[in-house]
């Protein structure tokens, strides 16, 4: 009979935890596209390069009742044109038409620092930011004497990054890191040396924001490599380490499929086609 009562105490106990756990929100930012981008573009070694494959773009927000975290912040539109890519929604205009104040969020994560995904540090003026310490190492040191592997990044952006860091705003963490209850990030290096991905615990289990760890579904279901990368090892290896930390293949989200739009419901409060609420599950037919 004790040990029946312990059982009991426990299984309460355990229900009383889950019960207190954060379950967030996953709000997925599609601000941009480029419509021309090609197979050869995306893969290596692909036997249709001329193929069209266009590439969306994504930032997101994590959202637990009066908590939020910003994950990337997306491009600037002078970059984006720079580089052929064109921008369809201001990321700090959506923030506030989901209700947040860009002035107010007070934490941010960024997976990498290529240009897609610094582009609007200054409207998060009182956020504190967190990146990989492997990715600052990288921007700031002798790699970035070959034009192959700085070529994603913008100077003025590291700088940035720099100031952040003098100022107290900016903490560089290692390979596994606690954000906060149920949002954690992990290394995966491969795109960059120090890319992460995002865990997220949500109503439908726990999700992995890839970020460009995976650009595209394919990547992940062929086990190919992406056609920009640090280490080509690391990359493939990533893989796994995604399939470990999500739920299921279905609970794993790339950063650059127009499938994205496809598979997850849309916010009823915003344009047409701008945001999609991955914590939901996919619809009816859309799941990978």
């Amino acid at each position: 009979m004790r040990e029946v009562t312990m059982m009991t105490k426990q299984v309460r106990d355990l229900e009383a935890m889950t019960a207190n756990e954060v379950i967030w929100e996953i709000h997925a930012i599609r601000y941009g596209a480029n419509r021309g981008r090609t197979r050869g573009d995306n893969f290596i070694l692909e036997t249709r390069p001329t193929e069209l494959m266009p590439m969306d773009f994504y930032c997101w927000v994590l959202r637990a009742s009066e908590q939020v975290i910003v994950v990337d912040t997306g491009m600037d539109p002078v970059k984006a044109a720079r580089h052929g890519h064109g921008i369809e929604h201001s990321p700090v205009e959506i923030w506030r038409s989901l209700g947040i104040d860009p002035a107010a969020v007070d934490t941010a994560i960024l997976t990498h620092a290529h240009y897609d995904h610094l582009g609007h540090l200054d409207a998060l003026e009182n956020a504190h930011f967190h990146m990989q310490a492997e990715e600052m190492a990288y921007v700031t040191g002798p790699w970035m004497q070959r034009h192959w592997f700085r070529r994603a990044y913008a100077p003025d952006e590291i700088s940035r990054l720099v100031h952040l860091l003098h100022s107290d705003r900016l903490t560089l963490h290692g390979r596994d890191q606690d954000i906060a209850d149920g949002v954690s990030v992990h290394w995966v290096g491969g795109h960059c040396a120090g890319q992460e991905v995002v865990r997220v615990r949500t109503a439908r289990g726990w999700v992995v924001l890839a970020s460009d760890a995976l650009h595209y579904y394919e990547e992940y279901e062929r086990g190919i490599p992406f056609s920009v990368a640090f280490n080509l090892s690391d990359m493939i290896a990533g893989h796994e380490r995604i399939r470990a930390l999500a739920d299921t293949d279905d609970h794993v989200v790339p950063a650059h499929d127009p499938r994205i739009a496809l598979i997850y419901p849309g916010s009823d409060q915003q344009p047409s086609g701008s945001v999609f609420r991955l914590d939901l599950p996919p619809l009816p037919g859309g799941a990978r």
